[in-house]
């Protein structure tokens, strides 16, 4: 099993990606491996607070002053969301 990330821990974008809004979403092509992700709205601006490394506390606190969302709720879908990026290898923890 692997480890989940901590809201201690700092993440923030892997390199290799070509990112582009389509119609509010934000979907992504792996230069590597030629793969195509849709990272959603809500993923696309999760994406943008990576672009340098912050905590998952910043990213909860941004998200919340963005949607109503409670802060237990929100941690959890950020958590999930990053550690699916994580099994792609799209982002860098530290």
């Amino acid at each position: 099993m692997t480890q989940t990330i901590s809201t201690n821990q700092v993440i923030s974008q892997a390199a290799g990606y070509i990112v582009s809004d389509m119609d509010g979403e934000k979907v992504m092509l792996s230069i590597q491996s030629g793969k195509y992700y849709n990272l959603g709205q809500v993923g696309g601006d999760i994406w943008d607070l990576i672009k340098e490394p912050v905590s998952i506390e910043h990213i909860v606190q941004s998200l919340q002053s963005i949607y109503d969302v409670s802060q237990i709720e929100c941690e959890e879908q950020v958590r999930s969301f990053l550690e699916k990026l994580k099994e792609e290898g799209l982002i860098l923890i530290s």
